[in-house]
């Protein structure tokens, strides 16, 4: 039975062949045994066979078809071919051409036709015992009710169908517009990664190069102070490496991290630590709160955090070798302020702009975009005097 509904459907046109061929032979039949005149059984022969035409076609070119039909109804009209089994022809046309997606005045024009059909017919070839004239009516009525319900359910399905279509093109639009975010949404998680790695890497490697440097300086005259030194870097970089361990645990789809959960992001409580391993890489740092401390968002504290990292790097590596630095953290009652500076003794201005001096930095780049995400504003440039200022202002709520 399966195999008969799917030949059906990948052969339309030869299955209403079919019931073209049939619906011919019982008009011939018909022909044959009706009581007409010579002239109107000669003139029957070709409307019936032209009428199982337009079942035959009558899905290959619906509007062509009805305008067919309607010719042959007024011939049939005018020769005086009596309603006949062909005429079931004109009922299939209307279905069809209401269920189809053509224009809308076949639709119309089908509608119309249908129910002029059965008055038509009823005045060109009255019954013999017609009887009273609310019978007439009720007749005519009943024979044009089976054109109105094929009408109606050739227009429901059309509906239906193009409804269905409707909604595979939505469904369509709607995969487009998430595989689209999804691809934002990734390149976004690359960006934050990228600064992430940069903040770890610039920072604990900018140290980690001073402390070996300054081993290597005092490793004859002092061994205490170069084995200090080497501690600081075997410290900070295990510090470099969990941090490492945490972004890439991120990249690891449900992959924790030690102890089942993945390590903290630093909030603002743990950048007084920052500076006390900046001031241990030889760095004088001078930091203070103003305010009073209080929980913040996540999203700010992290990049509270990661501004002074940066900042404090840069200063480090462009600041000269007697630089010095100031890190100040205000809370407001809307958000909270940061006021990074140094001295910037021995550095020339250019190596503060984005890139450095090689052009290959991003680290002023990174801190406009983590600024960005919550909302804030961040002024960075040379000071009066000498040396380099950041200030930003994050606030507690994102803007919108």
């Amino acid at each position: 039975m399966q195999r008969l509904y799917d030949f059906i459907r990948r052969h339309p046109t030869s299955v209403d062949s079919f019931w073209a061929v049939m619906l011919f032979g019982f008009s011939l039949l018909w022909a044959v045994q009706a009581s007409m005149e010579t002239a109107s059984r000669i003139a029957a022969v070709p409307i019936v066979a032209l009428l199982s035409l337009v079942v035959a076609l009558r899905r290959r070119a619906p509007e062509r078809m009805l305008l067919l039909t309607l010719l042959l109804g007024v011939a049939q009209l005018v020769s005086d071919v009596e309603v006949n089994p062909a005429d079931w022809a004109m009922l299939v046309i209307v279905h069809t051409v209401a269920a189809s997606d053509g224009p809308r005045w076949a639709s119309r024009v089908a509608l119309g036709g249908g129910l002029a059909a059965a008055p038509l017919a009823q005045l060109r070839w009255p019954p013999p015992d017609s009887g009273p004239v609310l019978a007439s009516v009720f007749f005519v009525i009943v024979m044009a009710l089976p054109f109105a319900l094929a009408w109606v359910l050739g227009d429901s399905l059309r509906t239906r169908r193009a409804y269905f279509a409707e909604l595979e093109k939505r469904a369509a639009r709607l995969e487009k517009e998430r595989e689209a975010q999804s691809k934002v949404a990734v390149a976004a998680e690359r960006a934050r990664i990228a600064r992430e790695l940069h903040d770890v890497v610039a920072h604990n490697v900018s140290v980690m190069v001073v402390q070996a440097d300054g081993a290597a300086y005092v490793l004859d005259a002092s061994p205490a102070q170069a084995r200090q030194a080497l501690e600081t870097i075997s410290t900070t970089g295990r510090q470099a490496l969990a941090e490492m361990r945490r972004l890439l645990g991120v990249l690891r789809t449900g992959e924790p991290q030690e102890g089942g959960e993945y390590v903290p992001q630093p909030d603002v409580e743990q950048i007084e630590d920052l500076v006390e391993q900046v001031r241990t890489a030889g760095l004088t740092v001078d930091f203070k709160v103003e305010g009073t401390p209080r929980p913040l968002p996540s999203g700010v504290e992290l990049t509270a955090y990661r501004i002074v990292q940066e900042a404090l790097t840069n200063a480090r590596k462009h600041g000269g070798p007697d630089v010095g630095a100031s890190v100040r953290l205000v809370y407001f009652d809307d958000g909270l302020g940061l006021l990074v500076e140094d001295d910037g003794r021995g550095a020339t201005h250019d190596l503060y702009e984005d890139g450095g001096a090689d052009g290959q930095g991003h680290g002023l780049i990174g801190m406009r975009e983590r600024v960005g995400m919550v909302g804030g504003t961040l002024d960075a440039g040379p000071r009066p005097g000498g040396g380099f200022r950041i200030s930003a202002l994050l606030p507690l709520k994102p803007a919108h």
